[in-house]
């Protein structure tokens, strides 16, 4: 793991931490999005009521230098992620993986994160960066992936993490 972030508020980055507490069921220990029902803006206001899917978000390193090549200057963070990780494909792997992190933590893969605009207030043009199509014409969202807590811990950079897929897969979809 590359990095770790938390924010008591909701801003649109989140600063790098020395570590972060991951609560079972709640998500990051003291962010803005942690909670057993939805705590993102827009779907509080349309369902507060909802699980919250949303309790960690992961990037992976790798998109900085993708979008890097597109003229975008991103660091750890930037996006709001909680954990950002390298060398693991995280966009490839389906919804219900789990990802042991660290000596304790535990969370299970819900979906994709589905970018907004605000990536567009923090660099312009990021937006389209992050949102792309494949050959097909298929929308790809690139903007990392969401998980819940399943059994909580302390998570440090450097910490590894092991990905271990549910026997019947499905693709990630946005949540």
């Amino acid at each position: 793991m590359a990095a770790v972030h938390a924010s008591a508020d909701h801003t649109f980055s989140k600063p790098t931490m020395t570590s972060i507490e991951l609560v079972a069921g709640l998500g990051v220990a003291g962010d803005a999005h942690s909670g057993a029902r939805v705590r993102h803006r827009s779907r509080v206001a349309a369902d507060p009521t909802q699980p919250n899917l949303r309790q960690v978000h992961l990037i992976h390193a790798e998109l900085f230098d993708r979008v890097a090549a597109d003229g975008f200057e991103v660091g750890p963070g930037q996006l709001g992620e909680n954990i950002t990780t390298n060398g693991i494909d995280l966009l490839g792997l389906p919804t219900g993986t789990t990802l042991a992190i660290g000596d304790d933590a535990l969370v299970t893969l819900t979906g994709l994160r589905n970018p907004c605009r605000q990536i567009d207030d923090f660099q312009d043009g990021l937006l389209a960066a992050v949102l792309t199509r494949d050959d097909g014409g298929r929308l790809r969202r690139l903007a990392g992936v969401m998980a819940v807590v399943v059994r909580g811990g302390e998570v440090r950079p450097g910490d590894p993490i092991v990905a271990t897929a549910p026997a019947t897969t499905h693709p990630l979809v946005r949540v």
